[in-house]
């Protein structure tokens, strides 16, 4: 059967080679930090990993989960309403709901998870979601999986919401999703005005923040703490995956009714294995030191406006904003992966993002700042920039 599609998968992979859009997977040999060596052996600055605040070897993290694998084991090899709830997996969910402020929280092998598990629980034919045309692909195809009527608004443009709201005014349910991050860009959400909108048309909110929580905010509590709407705010998705360690993991957090909902109906809950106790027991660590000291936070701040200072002052176009998310903007694809190319025989370590993961026309290098880079990290990374920008033309 499948010689008859055969020479159809490999005409399209030729012709995404051809418009410079194939992705090579790079091969690295090392643990995730802020430099990695990669499978010729040469050790690179690693720029574009979601590793906020430098977690991710952490010796501190990986005794923690050294020490969780030691006392509960490899996995539950169970989903969680059998036999694969841990006191340890309830106590992650405590601290993850007291750190964020919210009523309860319920865990997911991951992000996608989570947001592939909401829509379809809480929402039915009756129902309707309006979704920020930017948000990640995870909460698009949770919606793809709901009944729900399904609404979209430009990215961020608080008008064009307020017209989707009034035009799903005749739903019994409606749930205004959105990034707290959007992550091809760092531009952040504005969650207030959202709130502002969801309460005069009384509709929920739901807020992804894996590009926030650990780091955005006074305490780290994302961006609902940012905008000073901890309250207002319904439901919140996030990873563990990325500034909370690193690993893998997800979660939902928010009204205990809502939560409570997702453990009775939530497919990829109830259909999935529980999430390891090794990743749990680092988590906790996470939230630990996380808790006890602005230290990482701090320096993730500084490093970030510096890198962004001086990118700016060289003439590369980066979006405006002051989140560690740094997109060096290219527009070519072609040329965003030759780039990227250039810049790791310079012994920085970047990819370029182009088409579907970004529209056409708008490819770029998505760099990411991280609280493990010294300034002398950062220096090296401007310098072969310019270096390799000066090298193309």
């Amino acid at each position: 059967m499948f010689a008859s599609v055969q020479q159809e998968i490999k005409d399209e992979l030729d012709e995404i080679r051809s418009a410079g859009l194939f992705k090579d997977e790079r091969v690295i040999v090392s643990p995730q930090g802020s430099s990695i060596r990669v499978a010729d052996g040469k050790e690179v600055l690693n720029l574009c990993a979601n590793n906020y605040l430098g977690l991710a070897d952490d010796p501190r993290i990986v005794t923690a989960a050294k020490e969780a694998l030691d006392r509960w084991g490899y996995g539950l090899a169970s989903v969680r309403f059998i036999c694969g709830t841990q006191n340890v997996h309830k106590q992650l969910e405590e601290r993850i709901s007291a750190y964020l402020g919210t009523e309860d929280t319920i865990l997911y092998s991951s992000c996608f998870d989570a947001n592939g598990g909401l829509f379809e629980t809480l929402l039915g034919e009756q129902d309707a979601v309006i979704s920020d045309e930017l948000n990640h692909a995870s909460i698009i195809d949770g919606i793809r999986l709901s009944k729900a009527r399904r609404l979209r608004y430009r990215n961020r443009d608080m008008a064009d919401l307020e017209n989707q709201l009034k035009a799903s005014a005749d739903a019994r349910r409606r749930l205004i999703a959105t990034d707290g991050v959007f992550s091809m860009d760092g531009y952040v959400a504005p969650l207030g005005e959202i709130c502002d909108l969801a309460e005069r048309h009384q509709a929920m909110v739901m807020v992804d923040d894996s590009h926030a929580v650990g780091f955005v905010g006074a305490h780290g509590r994302g961006t609902p703490e940012l905008h000073g709407v901890i309250d207002r705010i319904d439901i919140v998705t996030g990873t563990l995956g990325k500034a909370l360690g690193g690993a893998s993991g997800g979660y939902t957090s928010g009204r205990k009714e809502i939560i409570d909902l997702l453990r009775q109906r939530s497919r990829p809950y109830l259909f999935s294995n529980s999430v390891a106790p090794a990743v749990v027991g680092a988590s906790l660590k996470v939230l630990d030191l996380l808790e006890s000291s602005d230290d990482l936070r701090a320096r993730l701040r500084e490093n970030t406006a510096w890198f962004r200072q001086r990118m700016t002052s060289l003439g590369f176009d980066i979006l405006p904003g002051d989140h560690p998310i740094v997109p060096v903007m290219i527009g070519d694809a072609a040329r965003a992966t030759r780039m990227a190319d250039l810049l790791l025989d310079k012994g920085v370590y970047v990819i370029g993002f182009s088409y579907p993961v970004v529209p056409v026309g708008k490819a770029r290098i998505r760099t990411q700042v991280s609280a493990a880079h010294t300034r002398e990290d950062l220096q090296a990374a401007v310098t072969a920039f310019a270096a390799a920008r000066d090298e193309m033309g």
